[in-house]
C-alpha cells in the first residue's frame, strides 16, 4: 500500500494511526511558520495522500522503503490527549504525513486539548477540506501547498475547494517550500489565484549548510514581494534527527 491507503478515515472509533510523538523527554520548538521558536509538543500522524520528492518524513507513507508495521501504531484520542496534557507546554503541533486524513478521531483529541488550555497547530498540505469542528478558536493551520518541485501532479497537490476553505477561515497561514528565486513566480500565481494570505516562504534543505545557502538565495526576492521568510529552525538547531 502507498500514501493514499484506503479507508483511513472511514474506520469507526477514536483511534489514530501515529508515527511518533515527541517534545516531552527532549524538549523542542515549532521549527517553521508563525510560531517558529515556540516550545512545542508534536503528534506526528502516519499516512499521506501526496508523494513529494523531497519529503523529509517518508516513513509516514513510503512503504517501498519503510514497513508500516514498524513505523506506525494505533493510539486512542484519549491516550494522546493524556500524553500532551501531562506536559507543561502550551503548543501542540499535529503534523504528518497529512493529519487531516484522520479528522474523525482528531475532533475529540483537539477539543480535549483546547478545553485544557492548549493551543493546537496543524501542519497540512492543504488538499483536504477541514471539518467545521476543527475550525474553532485555539486552532491554527499551517497550510503548505506544494509546488511543481514536489514532483506531484498539480491536480493532486492543489485542491481549490480546500484552499478556499482555509483562506476564508481566518485561521490559516500559507507556507511554501522553495529552492530558487524562479519558483517564487509559481508561488505568486498560486497566492493570487486562490487569495492566500499571509504567505511564508521556507527554504528547502535538510542540513544547516543547505538551508543557509538557500535562505541567502531567496531572502532579497522574498522581502521584495512583501512575504515572510521562515527558517527550518529544528534543522538548524538539531540537524536531521527524528523526534526533534
Amino acid at each position: 500500500m502507498r500514501a493514499n491507503e484506503p479507508g483511513i478515515e472511514s474506520r469507526p472509533g477514536t483511534t489514530l494511526i501515529v508515527a511518533e510523538c515527541f517534545g516531552d523527554t527532549q524538549p523542542t520548538f515549532q521549527g517553521e511558520g508563525p510560531s517558529c521558536g515556540m516550545p512545542a509538543l508534536f503528534i506526528r500522524l502516519s499516512r499521506c495522500n501526496l508523494t513529494c520528492d523531497w519529503c523529509d518524513t517518508p516513513y509516514t507513507w513510503d512503504w517501498r522503503r519503510y514497513d508500516p508495521r514498524e513505523e506506525a501504531i494505533r493510539q486512542s484520542a484519549d491516550d494522546l490527549a493524556a500524553w500532551a496534557l501531562g506536559h507543561d507546554v502550551e503548543l501542540v503541533v499535529i503534523t504528518g504525513g497529512e493529519p487531516l486524513l484522520q479528522q474523525h478521531p482528531l475532533v475529540p483529541l483537539v477539543h480535549r486539548l483546547l478545553e485544557a488550555g492548549k493551543r493546537v497547530e496543524f501542519e497540512t498540505n492543504g488538499t483536504v477540506v477541514p471539518k467545521p469542528p476543527l475550525l474553532v478558536d485555539g486552532v491554527r493551520f499551517n497550510v503548505s501547498p506544494k509546488l511543481a518541485n514536489s514532483g506531484v501532479d498539480e491536480g493532486k497537490r492543489l485542491v481549490p475547494e480546500a484552499l478556499g476553505v482555509f483562506a476564508a477561515s481566518g485561521r490559516a497561514s500559507f507556507k511554501f517550500v522553495n529552492r530558487t528565486v524562479a519558483e517564487l513566480d509559481e508561488v505568486g500565481a498560486i497566492v493570487n489565484q486562490h487569495g492566500l494570505s499571509p504567505v511564508y516562504v521556507m527554504p528547502e534543505g535538510t542540513t544547516a549548510e543547505d538551508l543557509i545557502t538557500t535562505t541567502r538565495t531567496l531572502a532579497d526576492a522574498v522581502a521584495a514581494r512583501g512575504w515572510s521568510l521562515t527558517p527550518r529552525l529544528h534543522v538548524l538547531a538539531f540537524g536531521e534527527v527524528r523526534g526533534r
